[in-house]
């Protein structure tokens, strides 16, 4: 399959990550859904969207990726990375990059989505320079 090419799957086969109900039925989505479903169903959205906009920065969605991602690299060391490499067993290799597959994708989406398309393609090109150069 062309990897641009757009698959259509319904509903009820969406695999879904473990945690992601938990992260859904989160009282910090209710705003969220809320709007999605005034949008989906051509209802005016304007009180959901104020009820985004009075959020502090702490309680919106994008906090919550920002902060996943500070965590989640806060004492990264590619030196760490290379010896899982090599000591991984196959099976574990397997699921690492099953695990990171579409992360790629999932990222560029979140910074066009809040950049815009440019600043996130200005950013994912110096960051794929940037890190063609360091040392593996």
């Amino acid at each position: 399959m062309d990897p641009d090419e757009i698959k259509y799957v319904p509903i009820k086969d969406l695999k879904v990550e473990e945690g992601v109900e938990d992260l859904l039925n989160s009282p910090l989505m209710r705003p969220y859904i809320e709007a999605a479903k005034a949008l989906l169903q051509n209802k005016d959205t304007s009180e959901a969207i104020a009820n985004i906009a009075a959020l502090p920065l702490e309680k919106r969605y994008v906090w919550r990726v920002v902060s996943a991602l500070k965590w989640g690299f806060a004492d990264f060391d590619n030196l760490n990375v290379a010896v899982d490499r090599e000591t991984l067993s196959p099976e574990d290799r397997k699921r690492v990059a099953e695990s990171l597959k579409v992360r790629p994708v999932q990222f560029c989406l979140f910074l066009r989505a809040l950049l815009g398309t440019e600043e996130m393609q200005r950013r994912m090109v110096q960051a794929i320079k940037v890190a063609a150069k360091q040392v593996p």
